[in-house]
């Protein structure tokens, strides 16, 4: 059984559109494009190098990878290397062209086909940016664990990770840190449903 992990970057108000510059996704009007790169310090680095740092598969909507595919082959930095190494799932209604290796396309019954993904062997599913697809994996109970880096900003408008349609569950806190910056990072494991109680 593989784990799949959600892996994001996100704000107080839970808005993870385009992190990493304004030509990322400036989909509907969206005008703070870059908006982690003030707080993206050491520590996040640090993380970010770990959490890549053993053997690991992508699953990645078509807009993700389109980013990825322009940027990440000419890369041979370790992250570059593991990232170019990994077997590449991409879901889109589309297919995909590329010459870009370990390219797999899915379509069709998108949550069937990833509940065997999981149920094969393999190495884990690390899930980067892909807000859309977010959305089906946590409509379909799909998500495993959630490593999560929220950032010190409210945005008010964008791309949220937990948008309409995401079903009731709980989640235990596996570890948690502060970057210097600001940014917490904390890791969430799948826990079961949602305990209420009452004082």
């Amino acid at each position: 059984m593989r784990k799949l992990i959600v892996l994001t970057f996100m704000t107080l108000d839970g808005v993870m559109q385009a992190p990493g510059g304004p030509e990322e996704d400036p989909s509907g009007g969206f005008k703070f494009g870059g908006w982690s790169v003030p707080y993206f310090d050491e520590f996040v680095g640090k993380v970010m190098s770990e959490q890549m740092g053993h053997p690991f598969d992508l699953l990645l909507g078509r807009t993700t990878y389109d980013i990825f595919a322009r940027f990440w082959p000419e890369q041979t930095d370790e992250t570059g290397a593991a990232i170019n190494k990994a077997t590449k799932y991409v879901v889109s209604h589309k297919p995909v062209k590329s010459d870009w290796k370990t390219t797999v396309h899915i379509g069709g019954d998108v949550a069937g086909e990833i509940r065997k993904l999981k149920s094969a062997n393999g190495a884990e599913l690390q899930v980067h940016g892909s807000g859309n697809l977010i959305q089906t994996l946590l409509k379909n109970d799909l998500v495993d664990e959630l490593w999560l880096k929220t950032f010190p900003v409210v945005l008010g408008t964008g791309k949220k990770l937990f948008a309409d349609g995401a079903i009731p569950a709980g989640f235990s806190v596996e570890k948690a840190s502060v970057s210097p910056s600001g940014v917490v990072v904390a890791t969430y494991r799948r826990a079961g449903e949602v305990k209420t109680g009452s004082f």
